[in-house]
């Protein structure tokens, strides 16, 4: 067993090492190609720097592990079902059965070269994504004027004493600055107190913001009457326990989170009483996306029982393809469909995986035991 071991595996990753190059010099090429029109802008910090062809390609290269994390479980199907069908095509997976590999002996076989392909693909997604992405973010972030996310930006929310604050950042620079601050207070009946906005800040080590260019609007919420006082501030300090790690954290994507970052932003959520249902989900996938390698390796494993006339693997091979294609897209949609109809996040985001798995192993109990 252990030279069929070494027989398969060593086809399998050196099939997949392939695949995974196509993939990402692919990728490497189209996000090159979408930061040429970027080329020759100046720096947002005002240091005389000009945005380079090195720039773009340091960028590009540090958004490399994302896309090894995205694709190495359809490399994985990829180069398994080729593996698997070269060998039934060749007679060499009949010559191993005759010399004693069974049915289950293969899929246990498979299922431990699948725990090392989810192994790595939790290492990347998890630790060497993450910290390359946010380094391309900062270095992207030099030459834009800040991190960005869409036009309405970032929504945190903080409770202190008998206050609740809404809080609205529209960008973070490279440097830990913030801009288009805007924060607006509620007492513990719900009533609007104040509402601050600034151009600027920059997040202290001392617990609190200091924001520059700042308008500030007082509602006097009282029986008597309403009034407003308005002031315009050039600074302004406000104590909160919002980190520079949290506004990060809700200015980037949840799929470039890392798993505890995710965990911990999603109880802050909770604790302010604002809805996590999208990050749940979010990290719900994180946790079963490696695991979808194991469902690769079983849903290859069934053509290396099929009969392939001479020409034929190709479709095989192609089948196989969009049937790891469908798996991912489905685990996308699952999500956006979850999220809409409230379901529980540890379903909506292992209901593709399981779904795949009853099929795979199904199609293996027909070729296999059954025929």
């Amino acid at each position: 067993m252990s030279t069929i071991r070494r027989l398969i595996y060593g086809e399998i990753f050196t099939a997949v090492a392939y695949v995974l190059l196509a993939f990402l010099s692919l990728f490497f090429f189209f996000d090159v190609v979408d930061e040429l029109p970027s080329l020759g802008r100046p720096s947002a910090l005002g240091d005389g720097a000009t945005y380079e062809l090195r720039h773009a390609l340091l960028y590009v290269l540090l958004l490399l592990p994302n896309r090894v994390y995205e694709l190495l479980p359809i490399a994985v199907l990829i180069g398994a079902v080729f593996v698997m069908a070269r060998l039934a095509q060749s007679s060499e997976f009949t010559i191993l059965r005759t010399s004693g590999l069974g049915p289950w002996r293969a899929l246990r076989s498979l299922l431990g070269l699948g725990l090392v392909f989810v192994l790595l693909t939790f290492a990347v997604g998890d630790y060497l994504a993450p910290l390359s992405d946010r380094s391309a973010q900062v270095l992207k972030a030099r030459f834009q004027g800040g991190l960005q996310l869409g036009q309405n930006g970032a929504w945190l929310k903080e409770r202190q004493n008998y206050s609740s604050y809404s809080v609205n950042v529209g960008s973070l620079t490279a440097l830990g600055a913030i801009g288009n601050v805007r924060i607006y207070e509620m007492d513990n009946r719900g009533f609007l107190v104040s509402a601050l906005q600034a151009e600027s800040g920059q997040i202290g080590d001392d617990g609190a913001w200091h924001l520059k260019q700042v308008t500030r609007r007082e509602f006097n919420t009282g029986a008597e009457a309403l009034s407003l006082i308005q002031e315009s501030l050039a600074d302004y300090r406000w104590p909160t326990d919002l980190s520079t790690e949290m506004v990060s954290v809700a200015l980037l994507n949840p799929d470039r989170m890392r798993t505890s970052d995710l965990y911990a932003y999603i109880q802050h959520l909770e604790s302010n009483g604002q809805t996590a249902q999208k990050h749940e989900i979010e990290f719900w996938r994180k946790v079963f996306y490696p695991l979808s390698c194991l469902v690769m390796v079983v849903l290859a494993l069934p053509f290396a029982y099929l009969h392939f006339r001479s020409g034929g693997i190709a479709g095989y091979v192609f089948g196989g393809v969009m049937t790891g294609i469908s798996f991912f897209l489905l685990n996308n949609v699952f999500g956006y469909i979850g999220n809409l109809n409230q379901w529980q996040p540890w379903l909506a985001a292992a209901a593709p995986a399981m779904i795949y798995s009853l099929m795979s192993l199904g199609a293996f109990g027909w070729l296999v035991l059954k025929r």
